[in-house]
């Protein structure tokens, strides 16, 4: 199944709707690093407000992502992550340690907002 990605600006937006083989996610994470260099992305936002199930791979491959996403230049904010899935990845000890997360993808693109304001502000 492929993801979704839309182009807003200099971010890009991954919407996984359903959740995916370990083929799909791999598929997802290639597609986004070409992405990111192709449209010279600063950030990537990963939302998975439809997905009631997190498992230990799929929380592997957004942390892939997320360390690929940066070292292509791009910041990473996973949104939408429901209470459930939340409470489940912390009884099993999954983490997005280091990972920007955000309730939902209004919250993202502000967290990516602010982050862009602040470099600016440096250079």
């Amino acid at each position: 199944m492929d993801v979704p990605i839309l182009k807003q600006g200099d971010v890009l937006i991954a919407s996984i709707q359903a959740a995916l083989s370990d083929q799909d996610l791999i598929a997802l994470r290639d597609s986004l690093a070409s992405r990111i260099g192709r449209f010279r992305s600063r950030g990537v936002i990963i939302d998975l407000m439809a997905l009631d199930v997190l498992d230990s791979f799929a929380t592997r491959m957004i942390r892939d992502i997320a360390y690929t996403a940066r070292l292509r230049g791009a910041i990473t904010v996973v949104v939408g992550i429901q209470p459930e899935v939340a409470f489940a990845m912390v009884q099993l000890g999954l983490s997005l340690e280091g990972i920007a997360t955000a309730l939902d993808l209004e919250e993202g693109l502000a967290h990516l907002s602010g982050r862009e304001r602040k470099r600016a502000a440096r250079s």
